[in-house]
């Protein structure tokens, strides 16, 4: 594998962060690149997950094509009369950044099967695409996550797209019941290796403390 796929069971579940978290580990040893294909929901100069990125991890971070509107990417592209590229198309700008060797991350909108371009092609799409690529799939702590997991999981299954694991991407200073035995049944429901888990605050956290403290996050060797 050269190239991670960065997903979510849904939106807002921290896949920026997340993505954030694995550039700022897997940079300790071998060059990283992430690429933002799709950003909806910031205008023309507010910053956007690719600058988030970049600030919390220190690595090169890109964006494609940015929309204005906080919704599915297919929706804010015609809401403003924007043309997508397809997924082949974006494949190839990612493919255009990949480092000779090292790791290239692709942080995905919104979940698994939310449309990217104009003939709704989605992430999975996408993927078919990207030689040498896994999915990451960012998944929350609390109740319904085993649910929403499996139907990504199945989802990309189905397609015969490799997983590399799962990343939980907050994990409560205090989790309650749900969250303590999600963690526990998470791996063997899905039949994947938890990856890791992420501390709920760690966007906050300065960056040079989120980078010192993402190998403490992972469970396997960078």
């Amino acid at each position: 594998m050269s190239v991670l796929l960065v997903t979510g069971t849904d939106t807002g579940v921290g896949k920026t962060v997340a993505t954030a978290a694995l550039a700022a580990y897997l940079s300790r040893s071998t060059t990283v690149i992430v690429s933002k294909p799709l950003q909806t929901g910031v205008d023309a100069v507010e910053p956007g997950d690719a600058d988030e990125v970049r600030r919390l991890a220190g690595v090169e971070a890109h964006e494609g094509v940015r929309l204005r509107d906080p919704l599915a990417p297919t929706t804010a592209a015609r809401r403003e009369g924007v043309d997508l590229p397809s997924v082949k198309e974006q494949a190839a700008a990612i493919d255009a950044l990949r480092p000779p060797s090292g790791w290239t991350l692709v942080e995905g909108a919104g979940g698994l099967l939310v449309g990217l371009d104009g003939e709704g092609r989605n992430l999975a799409d996408l993927a078919v695409h990207l030689p040498h690529s896994a999915f990451v799939v960012v998944v929350r702590a609390g109740l319904g996550t085993l649910n929403h997991t499996m139907l990504t999981v199945e989802a990309l299954r189905a397609r015969k797209l490799p997983i590399a694991g799962l990343v939980v991407g907050a994990w409560p200073e205090d989790p309650d019941l749900a969250e303590r035995c999600n963690l526990e049944e998470l791996p063997g429901l899905a039949g994947l290796p938890l990856l890791g888990k992420l501390p709920a605050n760690a966007a906050a956290l300065p960056p040079e403390t989120f980078r010192a403290q993402a190998p403490t996050w992972f469970n396997f060797p960078a």
